[in-house]
Parts: structure tokens; sequence; C-alpha cells
């Protein structure tokens, strides 16, 4: 086995203990490489099959494209798709001049929370990793949320050699994270030995492209002329710029995400 082997393998794994212990589930689909990467093996877990719903919070500023390219891939690959949005923030004007911060805390967070309670989930399985940001690299494969979403990041159980944490109280919300292992090298390693689907919005267009998707009023391009997966994960191998470099949230509050997924942020 190679290191993408590996990482598979172990990703796999870990979708099916989730799968097993955790009851009624869901993965959350950002329409990213990291969770289109999470779908194609999710589909390898169960053997083509996805047998939990797809979820999108979608705030109603997403780059046009992420949307027609989950509707197009949705159609093609076939699997449930629930999206979801907090109408009663968006009815009342809720957007980033109120603040990225409060946005996002009221048109992600809010509307996840508003998600999981109207479904009934008892798990999100998501596609995080711990290179990308620092918030992350203290999250668990299995990470507790308690009855009123909040995040415990300074009080998390040691999860040594594949032992982990999956009795949880009554009422707590888990996440579930099969890719924090990998990195940004990883993922696009794999997008092209696997030959995946992956939105154009990655590839160079007039000189620039997204290295991260998220909303169109926070989220910059780069420049590249990376215009395939070989050329980009050439250009990643020698790149010093941060994967998120191109996120306003960020650089509005150097403790944005932490802050925001303490409180129950995806």
């Amino acid at each position: 086995m190679d290191h993408l082997d590996e990482l598979e393998a172990e990703s796999v794994y870990i979708l099916r203990e989730a799968y097993k212990l955790l009851g009624k589930l869901a993965m959350l689909w950002s329409i990213g490489k990291d969770s289109t990467v999470l779908l194609w093996l999710a589909k390898k877990a169960f053997f083509g099959h996805v047998p939990f719903p797809l979820v999108h919070v979608d705030t109603s500023y997403k780059i046009p494209e992420m949307i027609r390219y989950r509707d197009q891939l949705a159609r093609e690959l076939g699997f449930e798709l629930i999206v979801h949005s907090n109408q009663e923030a968006l009815a009342a004007g809720m957007g980033p001049e109120q603040g990225r911060l409060i946005c996002c805390a009221a048109l992600k967070t809010e509307a996840l929370q508003q998600l999981v309670r109207l479904h009934k989930f008892n798990g999100l399985i998501v596609g995080v990793r711990r290179d990308e940001e620092g918030s992350r690299s203290k999250e668990r494969v299995f990470s507790e949320r308690n009855a009123t979403d909040n995040w415990d990041y300074a009080n998390q159980p040691p999860e040594l050699w594949n032992q982990f944490k999956t009795d949880f109280p009554p009422g707590h919300h888990i996440r579930v994270h099969p890719l924090l292992q990998w990195n940004e090298l990883d993922i696009w390693r794999y997008i092209g030995r696997e030959k995946m689907p992956i939105s154009d919005l990655y590839f160079t267009h007039d000189g620039e492209r997204y290295r991260s998707l998220g909303c169109s009023p926070c989220t910059g391009r780069v420049k590249s002329q990376a215009s395939t997966v070989a050329e980009i994960i050439q250009e990643l191998e020698s790149t010093t710029v941060g994967e998120r470099s191109g996120r306003a949230q960020d650089r509005e509050d150097a403790y944005a995400l932490q802050k925001l997924r303490k409180a129950g942020y995806m």
C-alpha cells in the first residue's frame, strides 16, 4: 500500500465505524474539493451506495458555478441531497456587510443547527483537515458537541492507535472527520489518481483560480496558471501561500474559525 492507499483505508474504516455506531447520520457537502473527496470515499466504503443524505448549508451567497456543479453532480451520482438555509436571517437582511463573523454565525452556524434539529441527525460527517487551519488541528476524528452545540476544544480525548471514543451522552451531537490526516497535496493527488469530477473553479481563468471555495463576497482567487490537476499538484509542491489566503473572514479575525467552530460552525 502506498501513502494514498493508507489514507483511503483509514477514511473508509472511519466512515464504516460512524455508520455502525452513531445512528442517524448525514454528510456535509460544501461542494469543494475536500467534501467531494469525502463523497467519493463514502461511495467506496459502501460499495457504490451512500447510505446517508448529503446536506448543503446554502447561504445564498455561494459562487453561482458552485450551485450548478452541486445540482449536476447530484443528478449524475443519484445521492440524496438536502439543502437548507436560515430563511429568517436572510429575510431580515443578513449578509457580509453586517460583519463577516456575524454573517457566518447566522447563515452557516445557525442554519446548520436548524438542519440538525429539523432532521434529528445524531452526527455529521465533515471533510475538514488538520493542516488547513489552526482550530481544525485541535479536532478529533469523533468530535463531541454538547446539547447546546458547543465544542470544548480544550478538553479533547486522546485517539491513539485508531481507538476512538464513540460513547457519548444522549442529546450530544457528534462530528466525524475522516479526512483529518490528509493534507492539501494528498487531496489533489487522490483526485488525480481517481480521476474524480471536481469544480472547474479550481482551475485557472484569466490567470487566477480558487484554492478554497466559499461565499462569493468572502472568497478570493489566487494567481495561478494551473489548468489541470497535475499542474495544481506541481504548483502546490512549491507554493508558500496559505490555502485560505483568499478567505476574508480569516483576515478579519485571526481566531475567527475557532470562535465560530466553538459555537457549532462546520
